[in-house]
């Protein structure tokens, strides 16, 4: 059954599902994002209303999704929620935009320095667009679990865990994520703050 018949109501409804994102992560005042940064081309002026509020391309309902699978994952070890970023969706957008644009879609992390120096934590996936989607980018990484046994991290990429072991880093308290498409495949980027994966020290 259709619940939404309005734009007006579909904007209302957006506000108040932002303002529980924020309420809930007790979160600095949302900063402004540039429509050109997240209107997806072609979109209607219901499915902008949708994303422009998220800080990225992913609407808030599927935002809100991937908080709740990482609140979940988090819950089982023992750890507190963490909760969605608009600074952290626009920041992850903009290198999720970069990769597609000059990376062809390539896996690869923001650098150590430089123009795109690496701030914040940050997991990626990728996979054909349509058969997969950011619920399952970030089941993928949650299903890293059985690889990591409580140890302190010592190595790099700790033994195929890194993307769960930051799923659950106790210290995190915010997350943002954005998605990029190119060639048939869908690429997903989620930022993390405070980051995690020191070495030396266990995520909880």
């Amino acid at each position: 059954m259709k619940v939404l018949h309005s734009p007006g109501l579909l904007l209302a409804t957006v506000l108040l599902l932002q303002s529980v994102f924020i309420d809930a992560c007790q979160a600095q005042r949302p900063v402004s994002v540039k429509p050109s940064a997240v209107k997806p081309q072609g979109a209607s002026p219901g499915r902008l209303a949708e994303n422009l509020f998220s800080g990225s391309r992913i609407p808030l309902q599927e935002a809100g999704q991937i908080v709740t699978i990482h609140n979940t994952i988090r819950a089982e070890v023992g750890v507190a929620p963490v909760c969605w970023s608009e600074k952290l969706a626009a920041y992850a957008q903009q290198w999720a935009d970069h990769l597609v644009s000059f990376w062809w879609c390539r896996m690869k992390h923001r650098p150590s320095s430089g123009k795109w120096q690496e701030e914040y934590g940050e997991n990626l996936f990728i996979g054909t667009a349509g058969q997969y989607g950011t619920s399952d980018a970030v089941m993928a990484w949650a299903a890293e679990k059985p690889r990591y046994h409580g140890e302190a991290l010592q190595s790099f990429p700790r033994s195929g865990a890194g993307h769960y072991t930051q799923m659950v880093w106790r210290d995190t308290t915010r997350i943002g994520c954005a998605t990029g498409m190119c060639r048939g495949n869908l690429l997903v980027v989620c930022n993390y703050d405070p980051p995690g994966n020191f070495l030396g020290r266990k995520p909880y």
